[in-house]
């Protein structure tokens, strides 16, 4: 991580990375995409399938897609976040297409739903910590009045619980952002971090021309996460790096993967 992009993260809890992807990484990454979308769900390889806007298990449907869980704007932050010790737990493919109905998702964080020990963000030794966040790579332009990605800035150091009836309760189908959250924007091929401490929520879509899609990259510590909730027959499609990356691992053991700088997928 560079000085200012901790700096960043620690004052405000996420982090946007303009321009992660090249145009050939996009493009690949947009096409695998819409094959996924595109897919009558019947037809789907065993492991996948459709959950409202939630293609399930989506990092997994493509190589193009299963690399940005590697991808080298994210690749140290992932490792530095974790002191070398990451554990990828999840990556769903979420779409939202044009004129199909969808409503705001409320206000949340790790700490609000399920208490303040199961998200952190420290400093140790000129480096941040923190063991529970998601890069969400953006396939697709959001622009200003679109809705999408919000954040309660500088939440995730906040020393006391929201109050339940502040900001309408959470509820943020609203017709204005109200102050003091901010609406994050992302073009095509950018990355978006957050940590779970944060508190967020995302305005309902709103084009009727245009679709919305991101992966949801959600990482933890390499002893975090339980037995996991990827299917066999979908850790089968994954390349050797990828299975590594998912697996659970004891305190001092340390992947192969993190000694790399940036990781290739073999197969």
């Amino acid at each position: 991580m560079t000085p200012e992009q901790r700096y960043w993260f620690d004052l405000t809890g996420y982090l946007h990375i303009p321009k992660a992807l090249s145009a050939a990484e996009l493009t690949a990454a947009q096409e695998a995409a819409q094959r996924y979308i595109d897919t009558p769900e019947h037809e789907l390889p065993a492991g996948f399938g459709v959950d409202d806007k939630r293609y399930l298990h989506g990092f997994a449907f493509d190589k193009a897609l299963e690399r940005l869980a590697f991808h080298p704007s994210i690749w140290s932050i992932i490792k530095e976040f974790t002191n070398n010790r990451p554990r990828l737990i999840s990556g769903t493919l979420q779409a939202n297409l044009p004129g199909v109905a969808n409503e705001a998702l409320h206000l949340h964080c790790a700490r609000e739903d399920y208490g303040y020990e199961s998200s952190r963000v420290e400093a140790h030794d000129g480096k941040l910590f923190c063991d529970n966040f998601a890069v969400f790579p953006y396939l697709d332009d959001v622009f200003p009045g679109d809705g999408g990605l919000l954040a309660l800035v500088g939440s995730h150091k906040a020393q006391f619980q929201r109050p339940p009836e502040m900001y309408n309760h959470g509820d943020m189908n609203v017709d204005e952002v109200p102050p003091g959250i901010a609406n994050i924007t992302p073009k095509a091929g950018d990355m978006v971090i957050i940590t779970e401490s944060l508190t967020h929520a995302a305005l309902a879509w709103k084009p009727t021309d245009r679709m919305r899609r991101i992966l949801v990259l959600r990482y933890h510590l390499q002893t975090q996460g339980g037995a996991g909730g990827i299917p066999p027959e979908v850790i089968e499609r994954l390349s050797p790096e990828t299975v590594e990356l998912i697996s659970a691992a004891r305190p001092m053991e340390r992947k192969n993967i993190v000694n790399q700088e940036s990781v290739e997928l073999s197969e």
